[in-house]
């Protein structure tokens, strides 16, 4: 049996260490005998979170051994709570645990404990300036999911760590159990990690008369999707449609066009074992030549470094 231990302190965000408690729970009734959960704080006893609702902990002293260490986020991890004794229990931890992680800003307390220096991680998007700024050892990914580096896991904000949960419970029990995990939370099985905590469509949509074609752009990646098709469907002429729609969403249309297709290619790379040419191909660019170069303007990097860097 894998023992799960879950590190809170006053402040934490509730749904960072309930979400991941949950997946673990369900996948353990699924596949008895997969997993133990103990919640943990410095000195034990009921700790409050962020919105006042309170959760029982061990003491550090109790913890016994995990075979994950798991941190949650919260406005905590900026408190008086993280302090010496509790780096030293996550450094300590970690060193004897099979892997350590974070949710959202814990991802703070595992850069203060040094072990993130080096390696790429990740946190909540809202966070990501001052991080970078306070920690420049760590290869911050800011946009990503969840990051996987080692035996080092960091999530983004809030429900990202139940897509870090079930991936790990996807590689302990097998993609079935995580699947099977995912329906009974009903959430998406599974968010990829690569996949971007920005939507490309959220970005643009804002509840106005081009939502509708946007979403439908998306769901039609591999047609031409020019300004004149768009125009079309739309029902407005082509210069007209151009000014309304950059006014509207803030892009022009090849720039929107362009942004649906990366986000979409950028996901298959991370979930598919497909060549670079045939997620070209997929996702409406032609050729890799062309994805290649709108990757570069998206992250600054072409599509097999990216790749390559998840792999690493």
């Amino acid at each position: 049996m894998r023992t799960i231990g879950v590190l809170i302190f006053p402040d934490f965000q509730l749904l960072d260490a309930a979400g991941p408690i949950a997946a673990f729970e369900i996948a353990g009734r699924i596949a008895p005998g997969g997993y133990a959960i103990r919640l943990l704080s410095r000195d034990g006893g009921p700790v409050a979170s962020s919105s006042g609702v309170t959760l029982d902990s061990a003491a550090f002293a109790d913890a016994g051994r995990l075979d994950t260490l798991l941190v949650s986020g919260g406005e905590g991890t900026r408190g008086p709570a993280i302090c010496a004794a509790t780096l030293a229990f996550v450094q300590k931890t970690a060193r004897a645990a099979r892997r350590t992680a974070s949710v959202c800003s814990g991802a703070y307390v595992l850069a203060q404990a040094g072990l993130l220096d080096g390696k790429r991680a990740t946190t909540h998007w809202n966070r990501t300036a001052d991080f970078a700024r306070r920690f420049p050892k760590v290869k911050l990914e800011a946009d990503r999911i969840f990051v996987r580096d080692g035996a080092v896991w960091t999530s983004a904000g809030i429900t990202a760590g139940i897509d870090l949960a079930l991936a790990m419970i996807g590689e302990d029990l097998g993609e079935a159990v995580a699947r099977q995990t995912a329906q009974q939370l009903v959430v998406y099985h599974r968010r990829p990690g690569g996949q971007s905590q920005f939507s490309a469509l959220l970005e643009m949509e804002g509840g106005g008369r081009f939502d509708a074609l946007l979403t439908w752009a998306r769901e039609n990646l591999r047609d031409r999707l020019s300004v004149e098709d768009l125009a079309a469907r739309a029902g407005m002429s082509e210069r007209t449609f151009a000014r309304a729609f950059a006014a509207e969403t803030g892009f022009t249309p090849a720039k929107a066009v362009e942004r649906l297709r990366v986000e979409a290619a950028r996901t298959l790379l991370d979930s598919q074992p497909l060549q670079v040419e045939d997620v070209a191909l997929d996702t409406g660019f032609g050729d890799a030549e062309r994805m290649r170069r709108a990757f570069i303007r998206a992250f600054g990097q072409p599509p097999q470094a990216l790749r390559r860097g998840r792999a690493a």
